[in-house]
């Protein structure tokens, strides 16, 4: 009897339902508050956050080192894409001596594309360097037969593009590789060779799919710390001249 009943009320219910009219709550507009710069800041929130504000600026503003001379990434040869691809390579070579590779490594390779600044004759500070790395890359090694390393070099002679290179030489003439040098010395086509990166380029970024054939070795090192403790350990920078990419008759291309 009670589910009988039940069932009647809920029947009762649904028919009232459908005949009782929609009610439309009322809707009034209220007051944009607008936000700008004109805006009285919270003294409580300032207040707590300025100590560490002072802090990061007082460690950003550390000078680091210092330079004589413009470092900047322009043309085939920059000084200081030459100078943080040798980085790369003293980094990433510390780290193989002492991680199983006797030898070291053979040569590095970076991307002018991932320096995101210069640097101005006169004091290096720690915020410079993050301007010109701003990126969380990782520095790899990748172990490659010498006969994939045509892949690096027909790189090279594609796109023309100045991406910094160190122990390395590579010499193109119109549509030929004239020469290909690892540390002075013509590759061996059998020879293991052990090039230092970043892993997003390791990873096939900047269409450098050559480095796919190879085997990844993750070193666990960041190329901007990396990159500071360089700077520390050099308190006058030397900015490098040597030629290491000699593109003749150059057709500018940079399509990767």
């Amino acid at each position: 009897m009670k589910i009988k009943f039940l069932l009647i009320a809920s029947a009762f219910l649904s028919v009232t339902a459908c005949k009782t009219p929609l009610n439309i709550a009322k809707v009034s507009p209220e007051k944009n508050i607008s936000l700008s710069k004109d805006l009285p800041e919270a003294q409580n929130f300032k207040d707590f956050i300025e100590p560490y504000k002072q802090e990061v600026e007082g460690k950003m503003n550390t000078k680091i080192s210092h330079t004589a001379v413009d470092l900047n990434k322009q043309g085939d040869n920059s000084n200081l894409g030459n100078l943080l691809a040798d980085y790369t390579f003293e980094g990433a070579d510390d780290w193989a001596k002492k991680n199983g590779v006797p030898a070291g490594v053979d040569a590095a390779v970076i991307n002018v594309g991932g320096i995101r600044s210069s640097i101005g004759a006169g004091d290096i500070l720690t915020k410079h360097v993050y301007e010109v790395m701003p990126f969380e890359n990782e520095v790899v090694i990748v172990k490659m037969k010498g006969s994939d390393l045509q892949g690096l070099f027909d790189y090279y002679l594609k796109t023309q593009k100045n991406n910094p290179v160190s122990h390395l030489y590579i010499e193109t003439d119109n549509d030929k590789v004239i020469k290909g040098l690892v540390k002075g010395k013509e590759v061996i086509e059998t020879q293991d060779y052990y090039i230092a990166t970043s892993d997003y380029l390791a990873l096939g970024g900047d269409n450098m799919a050559f480095f796919g054939k190879g085997e990844l070795i993750s070193t666990g090192l960041r190329l901007r710390d990396l990159f500071l403790d360089k700077f520390k350990a050099n308190p006058e920078i030397t900015a490098p001249k040597d030629i290491r990419l000699n593109f003749k008759n150059k057709k500018n291309r940079t399509d990767g």
